[in-house]
This record gives structure tokens, C-alpha cells and sequence, in this order.
């Protein structure tokens, strides 16, 4: 079996994550995605509680699922409440599925902080890696070379200009995202009023 792990803040999950997911899953033929919300060190300062990021997430999951089952979320992350290293949650993810290979799915903007990820060097014996690029623009960099010869690295083009700060921006005035985000997480920010302005 094929696992792919995706890791994030989803603060909001967006459309952006679910393209990626359906993408990854047919290109490099993922039998399940875990997908895990983390406490960033990078990005310690969250819009919403764990509790909403988490149960976002399981939205996310379940708009993949439409197109068959694949996919679980896990709070693994945020059940240890201190900062979250992607080398420890691949390690977790290798205990719960032992005999699956696995890929990392990556943004290439968290790719590009890849030499300050905590035991980065430990990563090749633990998983491939895919990295989702932007589409080329110029004076952007690419992957560094030395990195890509330390681990199993494939480049991946795919454009996908949301982001969810911007969708945290839009709300916050007032303003629908319903274009943005999956339908059940757009929903369930609805009902709960997150990222208004108090």
C-alpha cells in the first residue's frame, strides 16, 4: 500500500489542499492520505482553536472521501501540545502502517525551509517526498540541489493561488469564500462564526 502524509496548520482548509490531494492521489497512485493538523512551530499563532483546525480537517477529509475512501485526519499533532516536527510524525506514521510505503506531500513554500526542518537528514529513510511548485515565475528559486540529492524528491507543478490567509482576510470583512473552500468547511464557518471580527 501507498500512504501519503499531509501536514498543516488548515486555518482554513481550502480548495487548494483538496486539489492537491485529489492530485496526488491519482498522479502517484495513493491508496490513503493521512492527513495531520499540526502545531507549526513556524507558525505558532492560530486564528481558530485545535479543536475547530481538527474538526476542519475532518471536512476536508470527508469532501476527498466523495471520490472514495482514502482519507483520515489525525490529532495525533496536536494531542502532544508543544511544536510539531515532521520527521516525528512520519516516524508515528510508519508505526500505524508499517508495511506502506510513504510520501510526504509538500508546498514548495514550506519546502524552501527544508534545511531548518528539525533532523531534515533523517528524512530519506523515512519517506519519499513530493513537492507541489508554483507555477515557474522569474527569479524564483528552485529546490536546492543539494537537498534533492539527500532525499527521493519529486517536483510536482501545480498552481493554486489560494492561500488561507487571504480566506481569513475575506471573512473577516465580511465577504463570502464559498469559492475558496470545500463546501463542508465553508458550512461549518458558517455555523460556527470563525474569522469574524469580533
Amino acid at each position: 500500500m501507498h500512504l501519503a502524509v499531509f501536514g498543516g496548520t488548515f486555518d482554513p482548509p481550502h480548495n487548494g489542499h483538496l486539489a492537491l490531494c485529489l492530485y496526488a492521489r491519482e498522479l502517484l497512485e495513493i491508496d490513503r492520505i493521512l492527513i495531520s493538523v499540526s502545531n507549526n512551530p513556524f507558525k505558532q499563532h492560530h486564528s481558530v482553536s485545535d479543536e475547530h483546525r481538527k474538526r476542519m480537517a475532518e471536512c476536508l477529509s470527508s469532501e476527498i472521501n466523495l471520490t472514495g475512501p482514502c482519507c483520515q485526519v489525525s490529532g495525533w499533532e496536536l494531542e502532544k501540545q508543544q511544536p510539531s516536527y515532521t520527521v516525528d510524525l512520519l516516524k508515528y506514521a510508519r508505526q500505524l502502517y508499517p508495511h506502506d510505503s510513504v510520501t510526504l506531500l509538500v508546498g514548495e513554500d514550506s519546502f524552501r525551509e527544508f534545511h531548518s526542518w528539525k533532523d531534515y537528514e533523517k528524512l530519506s529513510s523515512l519517506c519519499d517526498i513530493a513537492v507541489f511548485r508554483r507555477t515557474p515565475v522569474e527569479g524564483s528559486a528552485a529546490p536546492p540541489d543539494a537537498l534533492l540529492q539527500k532525499v527521493s524528491i519529486k517536483v510536482i507543478d501545480f498552481a493554486y493561488e489560494v492561500s488561507s490567509t487571504e480566506i481569513r482576510e475575506l471573512i473577516s470583512t465580511g465577504q463570502s469564500v464559498s469559492r475558496f473552500v470545500p463546501p463542508r468547511v465553508n458550512r461549518y464557518i458558517t455555523e460556527h462564526g470563525l474569522y469574524q471580527e469580533p
